[in-house]
């Protein structure tokens, strides 16, 4: 099935997203968990609607996540140092793989001047990949998965339609040159009046 892998990359990235208190991408992994559950049912229920609602929400999910490689590589005006889009102006806080990402030594900063009244500043240094890179290839993931999807949802949904179409009732209207009945009997309906 195709949506496995779908699922699995949706599910880790929500979880980063939850440790990193991305609110924006959280909101959108969520809808985007729902449009696979509802995918995988139009699926196993043979809904073409269900099929279509999905393809269609592949199609922004590709623009989220083009919007997310642009945001963390600072493509145009966006900037990280200045935009929080992704926390909905609520925090500071940034990708969890900033602190986190793989061989990142992270070393707070003593009084620093930067440093809001509950916040901390830190210095992160000796990254393998900088987070910014890996949340671009994340978000890459999701747009393969998604145009995997997309060719899979049109194909699937393609199909169930043109089942629907040649369905084949009792028999067929079409097939084995079936004649609808003829009238046997000539009886004329008269209404019937009651006294009351």
């Amino acid at each position: 099935m195709t949506w496995a892998p779908e699922k699995v990359a949706a599910l880790e990235r929500q979880i980063f997203d939850f440790l990193g208190y991305q609110w924006a991408p959280i909101l959108a992994n969520f809808l985007h968990i729902m449009a696979v559950i509802l995918g995988i049912f139009g699926t196993v229920q043979y809904r073409s609607r269900y099929l279509i609602l999905y393809a269609a929400w592949l199609v922004l999910w590709v623009g989220w996540n083009a919007f997310i490689i642009c945001f963390y590589l600072e493509v145009g005006q966006l900037s990280q140092d200045r935009d929080f889009i992704m926390t909905f102006n609520t925090s500071l806080h940034r990708s969890w793989w900033m602190e986190n990402g793989p061989g990142c030594l992270v070393t707070p900063v003593l009084n620093s001047r930067l440093a809001l009244e509950d916040h901390h500043v830190i210095s992160v240094t000796g990254c393998l990949l900088d987070y910014p890179y890996i949340e671009a290839l994340s978000s890459a993931l999701q747009i393969f998965l998604a145009l995997f999807g997309f060719v899979f949802a049109c194909y699937v949904s393609k199909v169930f339609l043109e089942e629907e179409d040649s369905f084949d009732f009792i028999g067929g209207f079409d097939s084995y040159g079936y004649q609808a009945p003829q009238k046997t009997s000539h009886l004329q309906l008269q209404p019937l009046y009651t006294s009351g």
